[in-house]
């Protein structure tokens, strides 16, 4: 198997083309302009596969900054949910691992159990239709 072939082949040529590809999707008013996305980055750089671009972000040599750019189009989409209809938004962040349910920091302990202490005050109920009376 031969050496991949990237649109870039340094930091400078790597960021400068992530500038030029949200530079191209900036304008949201803009019909022509394409919408941001992760798989419109990745083909921008010059990825071919999402598979290959996700073991790129694993242990590529760059991975830290087009990690840092995937975290960009992360923000372009956590801009959209102040949009009248924000749910394609929502489904691309909960894809990108955003969830609704904060979570729990680790230092905050769960109970392990609850005690219930049963306290009965009124009349107690009827055992059958024959006590009730109106």
């Amino acid at each position: 198997m031969g050496r991949i072939k990237f649109a870039f082949y340094n930091h400078a040529s790597l960021n400068r083309l992530i500038d030029e590809y949200f530079e191209c999707s900036k304008n949201d008013t803009d019909k022509t302009a394409e919408p941001i996305t992760v798989t419109g980055l990745a083909l921008y750089l010059g990825f071919y596969s999402k598979d290959q671009f996700d073991n790129y972000l694993q242990s590529g040599r760059y991975a830290w900054t087009i990690k840092r750019a995937c975290f960009k189009v992360m923000a372009y989409y956590e801009s959209r949910l102040h949009y009248p209809a924000p749910t394609g938004a929502m489904y691309a962040l909960k894809c990108m691992g955003w969830t609704e349910k904060p979570k729990l920091s680790k230092s905050a302990k769960k109970p392990t159990s609850l005690k219930v202490k049963l306290i009965e005050t009124g009349p107690q109920p009827a055992a059958s239709e024959k006590e009730v009376t109106l």
